[in-house]
């Protein structure tokens, strides 16, 4: 019974884990509602009035929500500075509340301030958000000077609660994250494995809807191998720990992928396109199927399940004998043991799966520590060496590269938008008086957050978008909630703590949603305040429209940075990221000295979500030019899939120093010089439409080189799955010049 608990709350655990890697939206809602519950409970002990209360909730909320940083030394510092601005901050909001003009003046130098003080990174970032959100608090709370000494006391007791819950109810530490992200990336293996399993199960009206689910489950492991690769080096003890980690998840990951793959292929009568993989809507290849009750897909269907429950079973039940024979089995197929009678393509999934097998050996033992290895057989035996002598060839790390010269002056990006900021800003101030001198500071804050995390005119555009959406919903609800609470103050209370809860659970989620909360938690701090009405919601329709509309026409009008150019400079970053991985990936495959290209893949893998971000404007539903969102999400895929066989190649590279049985060959340099160059020129293409660099076609990799490798052995000098890499990734960049205008200029002899 107590094993039968065990096990349902493991499987709880995991897919709480899956849905939220590292639970940090968990922390942060649980974090913040736990501040303003300590914060309201001192300040009922004190019997302060209530407006003193809301005052309370919203500062600790602003304190708690700030603050950036990962290491708790900083944040302890952050802390400690920003009670003295929030006190300054309220200090002048009391002192200007009056004063129209000058208030208003000093308000857009404040908002200009804050924005600005984010090219002083995390802490500069949160002193400004602190900052802009406490002179917010004043003029909603209406602070005179008569109350600021009630306001520095319930603020000072916001800040410290804020502390206490953050450092001792629910603290969070750089290596408690990266370990709950360990475990989140485990679990959402085990989904993408089970995918895999449905994808194998799946008849031909089911295909396309296990298809999508297979894309998702695949999007969602590289999301969480990206949040692991940015808590590194803040979560480990040294480098090398960090290194050695990183190759793990990044060998667990291709692995996955590629098994993926293999399944398509194999539920094909042809080869499949790995974009098939990537690009939402792109159909399996037209064919045959795979026969759903042959002996061999029964055995496959086994073994799937089988790795699947050596990725999620805990550490001391992994060591079992019955799982210890799954495990050898399953990599046995690397050696060609045991392989089933099948088709070729059934037959690559199975050693696909035993690829995927020393992954997931590999990565146990990066997190788990040493496995037993008491019934291994010579075929697990061989990968325990292989994983060993991997990590002994890992340094603790590599020189540095040059930084880029950042651009000085309106050309530096938080100066910019700082600028446009405080012209919405004004703007916002001008037009949200007309609507109502009382509350104008709505599309003040609508207009700054607009700005905030948003880089080009059309993301702000769809930001705004999303927050009015959002805001006419949360009007209803707020309408509802008010008429269920009526004069209940701590039932008002207890919903507003439900409303930020859920705002924080779902801010990364959905802007949509966050906004919806907000608002409907905004509804009943006006009731708390006992100036709720109607009217008062509707206005606050109207002062949001009004401040989305006031940040557009800034963004749009006061040094504007186009949705195309930004674009444009992020997809040249992340061809230049992809020339850098490929051609380190062909030298080190030629017989260059070793170099860390897991690293470089990992900055074209950050690069490319960057540029996928970035793109989410022209590929929104109410993008109105359809042809140009198809072309957006075509290339993003493309990329996706280049991204994929870099991975890939840059993996199999590694193991040259350290795998007697895989050697260099120098033909693979000239073999991957077209690749590079096709990528240099569609960059140069994107940074200059006037470029005259064109791609250049030709025979197919494999025929560059010399007759009868194909027919090497596996594991020979070069192997049939790096021409395979090359291959795709040849196709994959040659694709990209249809979409991009680029001219195919000259030929290969």
């Amino acid at each position: 019974m107590r094993a039968a608990v065990r096990s349902g709350w493991a499987r709880t655990w995991d897919r709480l884990a899956a849905s939220d890697p590292g639970l940090l939206r968990l922390t942060a809602g649980l974090r913040t509602v736990a501040a303003i519950v300590l914060t309201l409970a001192v300040l009922a002990l004190l019997r302060v009035p209530v407006p003193q209360l809301v005052a309370g909730a919203m500062a600790s909320m602003v304190a708690t929500f700030a603050l950036r940083e990962k290491q708790r030394s900083q944040q302890a510092v952050t802390l400690a500075l920003g009670l003295p601005v929030a006190l300054a901050s309220v200090s002048l909001g009391a002192l200007l509340n009056q004063r129209v003009v000058v208030g208003d003046v000093f308000f857009v130098a404040l908002i200009f301030c804050a924005v600005y003080g984010r090219r002083f990174g995390d802490r500069g970032t949160a002193l400004g958000l602190i900052g802009f959100q406490i002179y917010f608090l004043s003029l909603f709370v209406h602070a005179t000077t008569s109350t600021l000494p009630a306001l520095y006391g319930v603020i000072t007791v916001a800040f410290v609660c804020s502390a206490a819950a953050r450092f001792v109810l629910l603290p969070q530490t750089p290596a408690g994250t990266l370990d709950r992200l360990r475990r989140a990336f485990r679990a959402r293996l085990g989904q993408l494995i089970a995918a895999q399993i449905e994808l194998l199960d799946a008849g031909p009206d089911e295909v396309e809807k296990v298809l999508a689910h297979l894309r998702t489950s695949t999007a969602r492991l590289h999301e969480t191998a990206l949040m692991i690769q940015g808590r590194l080096e803040g979560g480990t003890s040294d480098e090398a720990t960090a290194r050695l980690l990183q190759r793990r998840i990044a060998d667990a990951e291709i692995a996955a992928e590629r098994l993926g793959l293999l399944l398509l292929t194999a539920r094909s009568a042809e080869r499949t396109d790995t974009l098939t993989l990537h690009l939402p809507g792109a159909p399996l290849p037209s064919g045959g199927e795979l026969p759903m009750r042959d002996e061999a897909t029964a055995v496959l269907r086994r073994d799937l399940e089988a790795l699947r429950l050596l990725v999620l079973r805990p550490v001391g039940e992994a060591s079992g004998t019955a799982l210890a024979q799954v495990r050898n089995r399953l990599l046995g197929y690397r050696e060609e043991e045991n392989l089933p009678k099948a088709s070729p393509a059934v037959q690559d999934v199975f050693r696909g799966l035993g690829e995927a097998a020393r992954a997931v050996l590999g990565l146990r033992i990066a997190l788990d520590g040493p496995q037993d290895e008491s019934d291994d057989t010579p075929a697990t035996a061989r990968s325990r060496e292989e994983l060993d002598a991997e990590d002994a060839a890992i340094e603790s790390g590599e020189e540095a590269e040059p930084e880029k010269p950042e651009p000085t002056g309106l050309g530096r990006p938080t100066t910019r938008a700082a600028v446009q900021v405080a012209v919405g800003s004004a703007l916002a101030i001008a037009g949200g008086e007309l609507l109502s001198s009382q509350r104008w500071y709505w599309a003040v804050l609508t207009c700054w957050i607009v700005f905030l995390n948003t880089a080009s005119t059309g993301e702000i555009l769809v930001k705004g978008y999303r927050r009015l959406v959002g805001t006419v919903l949360g009007v209803v609800a707020g309408i509802g909630l008010a008429g269920l609470v009526g004069h209940h103050t701590w039932t008002a209370f207890a919903l507003v703590l439900v409303c930020i809860f859920a705002m924080f659970f779902t801010a990364p989620l959905s802007y949509t949603l966050m906004s919806f909360f907000v608002t409907a938690m905004l509804g009943l701090l006006y009731t708390l305040l006992s100036t709720y009405s109607v009217s008062v919601l509707v206005l606050r329709v109207e002062e949001t429209a009004l401040g989305a509309a006031c940040g557009m026409i800034a963004a749009a009008v006061v040094l504007p940075v186009h949705t195309d150019r930004r674009t444009n400079d992020l997809l040249v970053d992340v061809l230049d990221k992809l020339a850098d991985v490929t051609r380190a990936a062909m030298d080190q495959l030629s017989g260059a000295p070793p170099a860390d290209l897991v690293d470089r893949a990992r900055d074209l893998d950050q690069a490319l979500a960057d540029l996928h971000a970035a793109t989410q404007p022209l590929t929104h539903p109410i993008a109105p030019q359809r042809g140009r969102r198809d072309t957006a999400r075509y290339v993003v895929a493309l990329l996706e899939t280049c991204a994929y066989h870099a991975r890939s190649l840059a993996a199999t590279a590694e193991l040259l120093p350290t795998h007697p049985s895989i050697a260099a060959d120098p033909r693979l340099r000239g073999a991957g010089r077209r690749i590079v160059h096709n990528i240099e020129a569609i960059a140069a293409h994107v940074a200059d439409p006037r470029s005259a660099a064109g791609i250049e076609t030709g025979p197919s990799i494999a025929s560059m080189l010399e007759p009868g490798t194909l027919r090497t052995p596996r594991y020979g000098r070069v192997t049939d799955r790096v021409l395979r890499h090359l291959q795709r990734l040849d196709e994959a960049v040659s694709g990209l010049a249809r979409p991009l205008g680029i001219a195919r200029e000259r030929s290969e002899k």
